[in-house]
């Protein structure tokens, strides 16, 4: 077998060859793979010795490797450098691969040959870790519809693999639209723009192949100039494009994609025998129900209103005092916000970048992780899949942790946001296996890249997720790392973004480009002062998105997702100069997959416990108390998703937390 994709990778920790790998690896590798995995469920299916932990669990926890192989190398690059081979490949695989693991939930024999472990299951001697694993692995079986026959077997099928196609195409259209608009800037289109996006702009220019800056729709660029452009109709044009992404008719059009999939997914939880998709998904997670998180969304979304109500009254009043009748409009809301804390904190973003330097910022969340955990990190030089990616190996007391990849700048090729992934996850079943993580941003390239405070608190929120998965510590990788409740998922990314804001941690590593000198202690302080600054707006359009995934899962799926949407704004009074924070057609959290689907609550539902985590270290030794380390390691980080996220935190912190941590933390508690 000479195809790089399915021989024994050598490199650090079993890094992909990268350099030997080429697109047309992917397709005949993907073949050999899958039929191997089918070759390795019928082994399982009809063995026929009886049934054990052993012959059924374990096997189908060792199964596979040669496909989870190709997979993470596909999906890495088909997320973060993606091109037409790549993407026509995607639209090619996804109803592939989704059919085959739907063939596995639906093979009889294989799940009778998984009930009777779990009817057995007394009688077997379990250690904890396997009885988890035991009820996760039925219970997925179940969930998948492995109990459903004749024709609504066969729908499922059809259903899986449908969703699947739709998935990768609102990505891909997605994707489109990010890349293809852009707005050339003139010499008389430059006023109020910082020297800082105007090198971005200058950079994303070159990428483009002109000579001259252009605004993207990467949040990078798109939002800081919305923030300091004086051109009223250049912001509204850049606004109008960033929100219209997804809806701009023709071929990249989601809308009616959008909808197709609320219809299926309906269909998915009728099948199973569920009321709506909504209580189908929060069946397995912490909230449990529709209504319990209507109620927190509710809860939240009153506090929040009324504060962004009140900073809309101040910033119309601007608006007015710059001769513009009004009223104030989306693309009006970032600009005078900005001037706004120029006057109230005395904070410019051209003053505070400067001291935001991408590489110090990743040293300070190297550091912090070095204080709370012991882990160090030290560069390596190893193939990557772009020249953008950077390598560190991590260890702790000389012994290996971990590989972690950063891919931190944005790219036509690489698709909007931020996230984290395992290319391989902690495991010592079959065999001891490391963790490589992957953290994908998409900050403005510049000579030094400079970061916006929303920025470099992106930086340690997907940190968190790398920690998530660098310290696991369990035998089994199905329930490695951030394999956990999504509503439990974001805690420890959220948790992270605390240290950011520690003041010892900004002295040390927020220094200047220029001079090197540390943040002077005035603007640290004012920063600081300034964490809570228009955060009625912020907490509006996330809770605005929220409130619409939930409305579009619960009850029927409606058939016009854009009037669902319309509706459930009006109903929320959502103050017109806010936008939501993703709109349905490029909400891709919900829409291009299922993971955030009936599940962008999860954010908050987070927060409210790392409000209270955070919390936990203030009350004791502070920010780097050894002991509330030592004790986040040991019953959160390292654990996966080995018990009920309740438990584990719980366990923790010694009881579960309320919502008032979160509303003072937001500064929105009456």
């Amino acid at each position: 077998m000479t195809n790089p994709l399915l021989q024994d990778w050598t490199g650090p920790f079993g890094l992909a060859p990268f350099d030997v790998i080429s697109d047309d690896d992917f397709e005949p590798a993907l073949d050999i793979a899958l039929d191997a995995h089918a070759r390795e469920m019928a082994a399982i299916a009809e063995n026929p010795e009886p049934a054990s932990f052993v012959n059924v669990i374990e096997a189908l926890e060792a199964s596979g490797r040669d496909l989870s192989k190709v997979l993470s190398v596909f999906f890495t690059v088909a997320g973060a450098d993606s091109n037409p081979a790549r993407q026509a490949l995607q639209r090619k695989f996804s109803p592939r691969i989704a059919a085959h693991y739907a063939e596995i939930t639906a093979n009889k024999s294989l799940f009778a040959r998984v009930d009777a472990v779990w009817e057995a299951r007394a009688t077997l001697d379990l250690t904890a870790e396997q009885e988890r694993v035991l009820m996760l692995t039925r219970r997925g079986f179940v969930r998948a519809g492995a109990a459903l026959t004749g024709q609504d077997e066969s729908r499922m099928k059809e259903i899986k693999g449908r969703l699947a196609e739709l998935g990768t195409a609102f990505t891909q259209n997605l994707l489109a639209d990010e890349r293809n608009w852009y707005m050339a800037l003139g010499q008389d289109d430059l006023e109020g723009l910082p020297e800082f996006l105007l090198d971005a702009a200058q950079e994303a220019g070159r990428e483009k192949g002109l000579d001259q800056p252009v605004i993207t729709l990467s949040r990078s660029l798109v939002v800081p100039f919305l923030q300091n452009a004086t051109r009223r109709d250049l912001r509204e044009k850049a606004y109008a494009a960033w929100a219209a992404r997804g809806a701009n008719g023709g071929d990249t059009d989601n809308r009616a994609i959008a909808a197709e999939i609320l219809a299926l997914r309906q269909e998915r939880a009728a099948l199973l025998g569920y009321p709506d998709f909504a209580h189908y998904k929060l069946e397995t997670e912490m909230a449990g129900t529709p209504e319990a998180v209507r109620d927190l969304l509710t809860e939240v979304w009153a506090a929040a209103r009324a504060r962004a109500e009140e900073d809309g009254k101040a910033l119309e009043k601007r608006l007015a005092n710059d001769g513009i009748a009004g009223p104030l409009e989306p693309w009006d809301w970032r600009f005078y916000a900005d001037k706004r804390l120029k006057q109230e904190h005395a904070i410019d973003d051209a003053e505070l970048k400067p001291y935001l330097q991408l590489d110090r910022m990743i040293e300070a969340a190297f550091a912090c992780a070095n204080r709370l955990f012991g882990l160090e990190f030290a560069p390596v030089d190893v193939p990557l899949y772009h020249p953008d990616c950077r390598a560190w190996e991590v260890t702790r007391d000389g012994a290996p942790v971990a590989l972690f990849i950063g891919d931190y700048f944005a790219r036509g090729s690489k698709r909007s946001g931020a996230w984290c992934s395992a290319m391989q996850a902690q495991a010592r079943f079959p065999q001891e296996q490391h963790p490589i993580v992957i953290n994908v941003c998409n900050f403005a390239k510049g000579a030094p890249a400079l970061l916006s405070w929303d920025d470099a608190r992106t930086l340690f929120h997907e940190f968190g997720h790398a920690l998530h998965q660098m310290l696991s510590d369990v035998t089994y990788e199905s329930i490695s790392g951030t394999s956990v409740a999504r509503d439990f998922v974001e805690l420890p990314s959220q948790l992270y973004e605390h240290w950011l804001e520690v003041p010892e941690v900004l002295s040390t590593y927020a220094t200047h480009a220029e001079t090197g000198e540390p943040m002077p202690e005035e603007l640290l302080n004012k920063v600081l002062a300034a964490s809570q600054f228009d955060m009625g707006f912020q907490t509006v359009e996330y809770v605005a998105s929220a409130m619409v995934d939930l409305a579009f899962h619960t009850g029927p799926a409606p058939a016009d997702p854009m009037q669902r949407q319309a509706e459930v704004l009006a109903s929320l009074g959502m103050p017109r100069a806010i936008g939501m924070r993703h709109a349905t057609p490029h909400f891709a959290h919900v829409f291009a997959g299922d993971g955030y689907s009936a599940g962008y609550y999860s954010y908050m539902w987070s927060e409210v416990m790392d409000a209270d985590a955070f919390a936990a270290f203030e009350e004791a030794g502070g920010a780097f108390d050894v002991e509330r380390a030592r004790a986040l390691e040991d019953h959160i980080l390292s654990r996966g998703g080995s018990e009920e996220a309740d438990v584990l935190y719980t366990r923790f912190r010694g009881r579960m937390p309320g919502v008032a941590a979160l509303l003072r933390g937001r500064g929105l508690a009456a």
